[in-house]
């Protein structure tokens, strides 16, 4: 299962477990190029605080209209459904995501193939991929990441392409997801990872030995 053989669905959320998901951008990359794009804002389920406000940009009376982030079941459910997800420091968008809908549907088990699965998860990380392949950088945050990569002048071109005029900063869901997937995808042009897998991936995005350990099926890379 080479990495550019099957579409990963790279994903960003703003909002917190108090306001629910106020934005997601997606990014599907699938043989090292971008091949689709989708980001919407979507109405709060609880309190936006002034402090998350000041971080996202995002305030409740401007996000009233929308509809709510729990219409796109069916499109998350099929994202899972035909490849993994990613994220950078995943953790946060597992638990946004889990608290819409605890389970997907019953899908390949990428991480173990020939298995199947009833969870959001594992993901491929590149906060945790950075951090263990590249453990020299001095920090492993998206913005130093995409800055220390020389990746920023790609982002920014591709967010004029891609992002709502005023959404083409850090914090803001498609912007974000635009730079992870950026990273993910340096990171397997090199060498050295021009043959990685998705179990590989998958068993490298996570710190735990017992967690990685159950994702070992054989070599997987």
């Amino acid at each position: 299962m080479h990495w550019a053989d099957t579409p990963i669905h790279f994903i960003d959320f703003e909002g917190s477990g108090a306001s629910g998901i106020l934005e997601f951008g997606v990014v599907t990359l699938r043989g090292g190029e971008l091949e689709a794009v989708h980001t919407r804002l979507c109405r709060p389920v609880g309190r936006v605080t002034a402090e998350d406000t000041a971080v996202h940009g995002l305030d409740a009376a401007a996000l009233a209209a929308q509809a709510p982030f729990t219409d796109e079941w069916e499109y998350f459910a099929g994202l899972r459904g035909s490849g993994p997800l990613a994220a950078h420091f995943a953790h946060a968008e597992n638990f946004l995501l889990k608290s819409a809908w605890p389970y997907p549907r019953t899908v390949t088990d990428f991480a173990r193939p020939g298995r199947e699965a009833t969870e959001w998860g594992p993901w491929i990380d590149t906060g945790r991929l950075y951090g263990q392949l590249s453990p020299q950088l001095v920090s492993a945050k998206l913005e130093a990441l995409v800055l220390t990569t020389g990746l920023q002048a790609e982002l920014d071109t591709l967010a004029a392409q891609h992002c709502p005029a005023a959404r083409r900063q850090y914090h803001a869901a498609l912007y974000d997801a635009l730079g992870g997937v950026l990273l993910l995808r340096a990171l397997l042009q090199r060498p050295e990872y021009a043959s990685a897998t998705i179990p590989w991936l998958l068993q490298m995005s996570t710190l735990d030995s017992g967690k990685r350990s159950a994702l070992q099926q054989g070599d997987l890379f």
